[in-house]
């Protein structure tokens, strides 16, 4: 007879009833199986990170270094251009805004000019140039002077 409280059977309190011959058998859930990529059987390759491409040249200048050109109507002007693109700069024009100061100081005109840029100028590269700047001589009368204030670059 069975023990007050209890439900009767084989002494189970509650769980499924155990199978003959053994235990209940531990359920685990099935992944679907991983697909190989069609047409070759092998797993699909890693996705790469595609290589940036550089930039285009990028240049700037410094402030001009002057000095005496032997006449009054000429000077050399030395500059340095520093291109922190990514490519090189393969060709441009340097242009120059020179002043002309009267003896007093007076600044009487701006006469621009404009040179080639020392080309290619390679990325990551720096180089230093000297030009030789003059206006015509007539613009420059004795007790005057010229002074370049002013350098700008364009390039391609």
């Amino acid at each position: 007879m069975p023990a007050p409280g209890s439900t009767g059977g084989s002494g189970s309190t509650g769980g499924p009833a155990p199978r003959p011959g053994g235990s209940t058998p531990p359920r685990t859930p099935s992944a679907p199986p991983s697909r190989p990529t069609p047409g070759t059987g092998a797993p699909a390759p890693a996705p790469t990170t595609p290589v940036p491409t550089p930039g285009p040249a990028l240049l700037t200048v410094s402030a001009p270094l002057l000095s005496d050109g032997g006449r009054r109507w000429c000077e050399r002007v030395t500059v340095t251009f520093r291109n922190s693109g990514g490519r090189a700069a393969q060709s441009g024009t340097v242009t120059f805004a020179t002043h002309v100061i009267g003896a007093l100081g007076v600044d009487w005109a701006t006469l621009t000019s404009t040179q080639p840029l020392p080309a290619p100028i390679a990325a990551g590269a720096a180089r230093t140039e000297t030009y030789t700047v003059c206006v015509d001589s007539w613009r420059v009368p004795l007790g005057m002077r010229i002074d370049t204030e002013q350098v700008t670059v364009s390039w391609r």
